[in-house]
């Protein structure tokens, strides 16, 4: 069954939406408006973008269950592999930025900063669940589908490891992110999420 064309609209809109981020911050760099280290500012947002794509991502079930509006289901997997995305591009910014392309560097990184072992782990959860978002997977791996994909929680928290391990002098931003986390998992459980349904109905009738 073919898409209304409302749908098309609006997940091409999330589609710009989530790319306009790296064309501000491209435009930014060209423009010598990034600061002194260019390459460190776009590692940073890069990083930042991963994890405002992965909280986004995971918000969407408990506001499908509280809001019952289909659009938010159409896109968890485009904001789900954009989430990868923007993980892949920190990745190849830490790559060019930092290492210089120089891979011999890469163990004595992570001896210094064992924070890149942990964004390490996170990335491969994030590919594993990028390569099975489709619905062949969805098929092939039945009741383990879900079981793999609630994997998205734990590479939350290894995502925020990573992060305060990264800004440790000011743990203002990163508390404000590990708070939303916080109230995105308390969704996730079970007495919480059987109230989700009723608040709905309540919020209808108000």
């Amino acid at each position: 069954m073919a898409i209304p064309n409302r749908w098309q609209l609006w997940r091409l809109g999330v589609f710009l939406a989530a790319l306009a981020p790296l064309v501000i911050w491209g435009w930014q760099v060209a423009s010598n408006a990034a600061g002194p280290e260019p390459g460190r500012y776009l590692l940073l947002n890069l990083g930042l973008g991963a994890l405002w794509m992965l909280l986004l991502t995971l918000s969407l079930t408990p506001l499908t269950k509280l809001i019952r509006w289909k659009g938010f289901a159409l896109i968890r997997r485009q904001l789900g592999l954009w989430t990868l995305a923007y993980a892949t591009l920190h990745l190849l910014s830490y790559a060019l930025f930092i290492l210089g392309l120089d891979w011999g560097m890469l163990g004595s990184e992570v001896v210094k900063r064992p924070y890149i072992i942990v964004g390490m782990l996170a990335l491969i959860g994030l590919v594993a669940l990028g390569v099975t978002s489709n619905r062949w997977s969805m098929r092939r791996l039945g009741k383990r589908w879900k079981s793999l994909h609630k994997l998205s929680y734990s590479i939350l928290g290894l995502v925020l490891l990573h992060f305060f391990w990264v800004v440790r002098a000011d743990l203002r931003e990163w508390a404000a992110y590990a708070v939303a986390a916080a109230l995105i998992m308390a969704t996730r459980l079970p007495p919480v999420a059987r109230k989700l349904p009723r608040l709905r109905q309540r919020l209808a009738r108000a």
